[in-house]
């Protein structure tokens, strides 16, 4: 809790709340802004922190926000020699009074509930994923595209986790944050920020589905990747003191569609955009590995994020009923959860024993139509609607 990151990985998926500015840290007069979304309007939650015992207990006052009032006691109660009790105490006051109380009072309070056990068990996750590496001492990790969905998490993961989290940045950097300057127009790196860390996360890269693939937008998608990474890999390898290892985001694209057909790491590349995009993005990886520096190949899944990835994408359809299966529905769907993802990752920077391709997916794919039927049945919607492949076509 009382390190950098801890709040970005206790804010619930499910709700638009991000982090606008943290001064301070947690010290007696210390705030946190949080900026939430419901629906079009936007509100600012001002909170100070008071009667702050690091490693005891500390309180958030809310000073402004959507509450009449807010008071939040954390507690961290010995238990054992190895383990303690987090407590959390909230005191708190609906807004618009009596009325608002009537209204409002049970869903808050309902609402309040599942958002802490939520917030327990990922804290208790997080504590046994750190504790299986606790003996090997901690990191000084680079990760880049630190400001996307999976590497905002994976740094708050690392920071709270006691490890040094240096960001590779291609604007304003922080020398205070030790972050490392890229320059992608020049193919320059910070090397001296970069000298001496232990393993390096390659994530930065265009998002695939922000746009139409206009003959542009597939450039810009390929050159992110290609150009990116070789870049990234050339400086690792100029390095006196180089990393041990650097995981490098692949995708399960470099598979192409295949139908029910099972695949692993020793499956060939399929053909098309996104295949002939991964192979390249893979091998511009070389430098690195010429140098004598481990890399794996993270071939990543579609990631279930509550926040974004697919999931926020599909948010709206399926709550709205439109929800349904894309073209024929049999294309697979192979996935995994953010939180294993993050997992992946520390692995493969814990286990020497891992090069090259991994297919970073859960263990049990499925078709686009039964992924299109377990999300209706956990949004309790129906989904039905197919979306015809000439439509896709037409919007992508």
């Amino acid at each position: 809790h009382f390190h950098a990151g801890a709040l970005d990985r206790l804010l619930p998926p499910w709700q638009r709340v991000q982090v606008e500015s943290a001064v301070g840290g947690i010290a007696d007069g210390s705030t946190v802004t949080l900026r939430i979304r419901q629906g079009p309007l936007a509100i600012r939650w001002l909170a100070r922190h008071e009667r702050v015992e690091p490693g005891r207990s500390f309180v958030d006052r809310q000073v402004k926000g959507p509450f009449a009032s807010w008071v939040h006691e954390h507690r961290f109660l010995p238990h054992d020699e190895s383990r303690s009790a987090l407590e959390d105490h909230v005191t708190w006051r609906a807004p618009g009074g009596a009325l608002g109380a009537l209204l409002a009072g049970r869903l808050l309070s309902r609402d309040l509930e599942r958002m802490f056990a939520w917030r327990h068990r990922r804290t208790a996750n997080d504590l046994r994923r750190h504790e299986e590496y606790s003996q090997a001492g901690t990191l000084r990790v680079a990760v880049s595209g630190a400001s996307g969905l999976v590497g905002r998490q994976r740094c708050a993961f690392l920071s709270t986790g006691g490890h040094q989290v240096r960001r590779i940045v291609r604007t304003h950097p922080s020398a205070e944050r030790l972050d490392v300057a890229w320059d992608t127009r020049s193919g320059t790196v910070d090397l001296h920020t970069l000298d001496g860390v232990d393993a390096v996360v390659h994530l930065a890269g265009e998002n695939i589905a922000d746009g139409r693939w206009t003959p542009a937008r597939k450039r810009a998608i390929r050159d992110s990747r290609v150009e990116g990474t070789r870049q990234i890999a050339e400086a690792l390898a100029a390095l006196p003191n180089k990393p041990k290892v650097l995981i490098a985001a692949s995708a399960i694209g470099f598979y192409g569609s295949r139908g029910p057909e099972p695949l692993d790491e020793n499956s060939a590349a399929g053909r098309g955009f996104l295949p002939e995009t991964c192979v390249a993005w893979e091998e511009a990886t070389r430098p690195a590995e010429m140098a004598g520096i481990r890399v794996v190949h993270l071939r990543i899944g579609l990631v279930l994020a509550g926040a974004g990835g697919v999931l926020a994408k599909l948010r709206t359809p399926f709550s709205l009923g439109l929800g349904g299966p894309v073209g024929s529905g049999r294309q697979g769907m192979s996935w995994i959860s953010l939180d294993d993802l993050i997992g992946a990752v520390m692995h493969c920077i814990r286990d020497d024993s891992l090069q090259g391709a991994l297919n970073a997916v859960a263990p049990d794919p499925r078709s686009n139509a039964e992924f299109g039927r377990a999300l209706g049945r956990v949004m309790r919607r129906p989904a039905f609607v197919p979306l015809p492949a000439p439509v896709v076509s037409l919007l992508f």
